[in-house]
């Protein structure tokens, strides 16, 4: 469980974004970002999606982190994308967006 605090923070860290912030857009108190931060307090499915949503993050790698889903390769790409901070968070969330529609297009493919 610290490992995902660890990654949320690093997460908020790299996009500059303070704890209040965040907290705010997943609609979640300060003090309980706090805790899942510092791996006291483990967060259902639904904050995991708000948190996601708030750090434009796949909810699926924080789902990852969180011992909720297997892992899973193609997310090995869009964490890479949510870690570069080269990127600002609307060309991160369009990148993963074109990213997502060519796998998908992929996948229909070979149907």
């Amino acid at each position: 469980m610290s490992d995902l605090g660890e990654f949320i923070r690093l997460q908020r860290e790299r996009s500059a974004i303070s704890l209040r912030k965040l907290a705010e857009r997943a609609g979640i108190s300060n003090p309980y970002l706090s805790q899942i931060e510092r791996g006291l307090r483990k967060p259902s499915g639904e904050i995991l999606k708000a948190i996601a949503r708030a750090l434009y993050v796949p909810v699926e790698t924080l789902y990852e982190r969180a011992g909720l889903l297997e892992p899973q390769e193609t997310l090995a790409v869009e964490v890479a994308i949510t870690a570069d901070p080269a990127l600002n968070e609307q060309q991160k969330k369009a990148l993963i967006d074109v990213y997502k529609s060519f796998v998908s297009a992929n996948d229909k493919e070979e149907r």
